[in-house]
């Protein structure tokens, strides 16, 4: 009879551990299905976010994707390909980049001392980030003979004149309108948006060319400080 006994508790005992292994089981194949939905429920905000990922991305490698100005169409055409042209120009320093472009072979000339021996300021430019405004060529054809003489043969008047053109940090042109200080100290204006931006009384030719450590605007005219 003890036996008996004995043997119906064992097989109660092992029957509710049977029970309460099913309850284990039931409750970690929930919670998994639970997770696995939350999972599941996740992917598309994490789908949405990888796109949106790549589209920063694509927008940081394309040189073209700030360009503002009505002449970057002809700009792109003079300049279509090489280290001159939009993409070129991304891939060097500023000074560097400036020196490839065919329409900015005076301004080259100024900064890396061939105008005056006595003013070089590569290294400078390609030492630091920049907003630079760059007359392009035709810009300095329209200054008269005689200031672009006295411009080779006092230096301290061309720093004067050539750091008036260039703004510390990079700056695009969702944000460049207003007063900007300058390298030389003093402030030039921008005014206008989109393809009608002006620096003081220069339009903006094509404006947002990327360099490696610069944000460029060509410039129709020579800016020139208070003398």
């Amino acid at each position: 009879m003890k036996n008996l006994r004995t043997r119906t508790a064992a097989a109660g005992l092992a029957a509710l551990a049977l029970l309460a292994l099913g309850a284990c089981s039931s409750d970690d194949s929930d919670m998994s299905g639970s997770s696995e939905e939350t999972m599941t429920e996740e992917s598309p905000m994490a789908e949405d976010m990888e796109e949106s990922e790549d589209m920063e991305s694509d927008m940081a490698m394309d040189p073209a994707a700030n360009l503002v100005g009505a002449g970057c169409e002809a700009y792109a055409e003079e300049v279509p390909e090489g280290d001159g042209s939009i993409t070129g120009m991304s891939t060097d320093p500023v000074a560097v980049a400036a020196s490839n472009n065919p329409m900015l072979t005076t301004l080259t000339s100024a900064v890396s001392g061939e105008l005056n021996p006595d003013v070089d300021l590569v290294d400078t430019l390609n030492g630091d980030e920049f907003t630079v405004f760059a007359p392009v060529d035709d810009a300095f054809a329209a200054v008269d003979a005689e200031t672009i003489d006295t411009l080779s043969t006092d230096a301290d008047l061309l720093t004067t004149v050539l750091t008036y053109h260039v703004v510390p940090g990079q700056i695009l042109p969702e944000d460049i309108s207003g007063e900007l200080e300058t390298v030389q100290g003093e402030t030039v204006e921008v005014t206008g948006s989109g393809d009608e931006l002006m620096v003081n009384d220069a339009n903006v030719i094509c404006g947002g060319v990327m360099t490696q450590n610069a944000t460029v605007y060509l410039v129709d005219s020579v800016l020139m400080p208070s003398m």
